[in-house]
């Protein structure tokens, strides 16, 4: 179990990669083979709120727990950093969509990715960047508990304000995020306090279904467009792709001129640029339930931050022992 653990974790991207790939040709693989039977992939749709809420309760399971205990002793830290994320990222999304003219699909696609919180992803990446992952966690837990309140109020200054949305959605939103997010995460953090015997195999467990649960997400997503994404433009891909990049140095400025130490900067960094675009998928399926093409953005997100986070934390990662080699020479 563990090593099945660390291989989802460490080959994540690979993983992703593959199972897409089967949900992307899965037609033809019927075709080939008269062994594969109907479409696993569509006929999933109408689970992927229960997929993220055992995502969330895996998570909690995981969560430690002194973890809420440094949200409240570092409170001014995490609100900013969270306070970063559901400003900038929303706000970098409205100047993405407006960059390209995205209208419709495209526009809403790229905008619940600017409004979604942050991924569980960026703390693992945190870890291989030499970051500070307990306040990565921190701010991953509060933006999460936060999003009901927060993903609501943002989405009412875009996708509501230019009628793609209408407000009375915003209610089914915050509630939808508070039942498949927020109670999921608090139910599992609860049952590890209560039965903190179970905590290391929750701990060995709740990484391997998450892993699992966001995985099939984002192949059910691609079994749901494998037309529209043949006929992918570029364009959005290149947008995204901005977003990203603008997010993270948006996170790390904002960790400059908060005068963090480098460790947190990496960890801000990393958590505002990389959105849960599974949970981004799901909404754009509940909010828009007859346009699956909505979903291609986050979708796309998912794979581009999840390459553009592991080669940033690779890089902070070997600049980070060239320093430890340096300083260990100039001690000798």
């Amino acid at each position: 179990m563990e090593t099945l653990r660390k291989n989802l974790q460490r080959y994540l991207l690979v993983w992703l990669i593959f199972l897409s790939a089967v949900a992307y040709c899965w037609s033809m693989l019927t075709d080939r083979w008269a062994l594969l039977s109907g479409d696993p992939f569509a006929a999933s749709k109408s689970f992927l709120p229960a997929l993220i809420s055992i995502t969330m309760f895996a998570i909690g399971c995981m969560l430690p727990r002194n973890e809420v205990n440094h949200i409240v002793m570092r409170w001014p830290l995490v609100l900013s950093g969270t306070a970063i994320q559901y400003t900038i990222m929303p706000l970098l999304a409205v100047v993405v969509v407006r960059m390209w003219n995205f209208q419709a699909d495209a526009l809403a696609g790229v905008v619940i990715v600017g409004c979604v919180p942050g991924a569980m992803a960026s703390n693992v990446l945190t870890l291989n960047a030499r970051g500070n992952t307990s306040y990565s966690v921190s701010l991953t837990t509060a933006a999460t508990l936060l999003s009901p309140i927060i993903v609501p109020l943002a989405l009412q200054l875009t996708l509501v304000s230019s009628k793609m949305l209408p407000i009375s959605a915003l209610w089914n939103t915050s509630y939808l995020l508070a039942l498949t997010v927020v109670v999921p995460v608090t139910a599992g953090h609860l049952l590890m306090r209560v039965l903190p015997q179970w905590e290391p195999f929750f701990r060995r467990i709740g990484a391997i279904i998450a892993n699992f649960a966001i995985l099939w997400i984002i192949a059910v997503v691609v079994g749901l467009n494998r037309e529209n994404l043949a006929a992918l433009n570029l364009k959005l891909a290149a947008a995204l792709l901005t977003l990203n990049i603008m997010g993270y140095a948006a996170g790390y400025g904002g960790g400059v001129m908060l005068r963090m130490p480098e460790p947190m900067r990496r960890a801000l960094t990393l958590e505002v640029g990389m959105q849960n675009a599974g949970l981004g998928a799901t909404l754009a399926t509940q909010l828009f339930p007859d346009r699956d093409a909505i979903a291609i953005a986050p979708v796309l997100y998912t794979f581009g931050c999840m390459l553009t986070g592991t080669l940033l934390a690779q890089m902070w990662a070997r600049l980070s022992e060239r320093r430890r080699c340096e300083n260990e020479k100039m001690n000798d």
